[in-house]
């Protein structure tokens, strides 16, 4: 099997990338790909952080490259409350939200405007134990309650990150099985980074995609 991880930042998957190399004895080539003494072959792709950098990353990686399964891993915001700051979900559905037209005080997403989607989903995903959530794909992080509460209202998301999506469509354009993995940093609300959880939200995402690739 032929595994790619894709995430914004080296930072968000230091420690998988790590721990791989000790316990599979993995040699690391000078184009990223691990082969395993296991049946698998991993590679990482770094794309950058944001919706551009990550389709053309990971669309130049996959017109290049075959692989099984694409799985996307990084950090997001909350919505939903209910979901604990440093807690791993699986985004089965994103949108990208800003993507359309304003009409007055309405917002026309490209889809009611005959030019394509704007929601992706997987067609398979593996059956992960954790929470299924909706997200949100955005140029612009939510910082400011009227814009919150503009877009809660609109598509009702539990998660928001800046690549999702992106990941979505550049794997259906690709043909490849995907699935998207994310620990919460920090809920949606007026910015406030001493509230943040990002190293927790780094080290549970790590710790269960390092368990995931060992069942795969």
């Amino acid at each position: 099997m032929r595994v790619l991880i894709v995430a914004a930042t080296g930072a968000e998957v230091s420690n998988l990338k790590s721990e791989e190399v000790e316990s599979q004895k993995l040699k690391v080539e000078s184009d990223g790909l691990q082969p395993a003494t296991r049946n698998m072959q991993l590679n990482f792709l770094i794309t950058g952080v944001g919706m551009v950098a990550t389709a053309y990353a990971l669309g130049r990686q996959l017109a290049q490259n075959h692989y099984d399964l694409v799985i996307n891993l990084g950090i997001a915001g909350s919505f939903d409350r209910s979901i604990e700051l440093g807690e791993v979900v699986e985004v089965i559905t994103d949108t990208f939200a800003e993507l359309g037209a304003e009409d007055g005080d309405t917002f026309l997403p490209l889809n009611e405007m005959g030019f394509g989607d704007v929601t992706f989903a997987p067609d398979r995903h593996p059956f992960l134990n954790i929470k299924q959530v909706s997200g949100i794909t955005v140029n612009k992080v939510h910082g400011n309650e009227a814009s919150i509460e503009k877009v809660a209202s609109r598509l009702n998301p539990q998660v928001e990150s800046m690549e999702g999506a992106a990941v979505f469509y550049a794997c259906r354009q690709a043909g490849v099985r995907c699935v998207q993995i994310r620990a919460v940093s920090n809920y949606v609300e007026k910015r406030n980074r001493e509230s943040w959880k990002i190293g927790l939200a780094v080290k549970n995402l790590n710790t269960f995609a390092a368990a995931l690739l060992r069942e795969l």
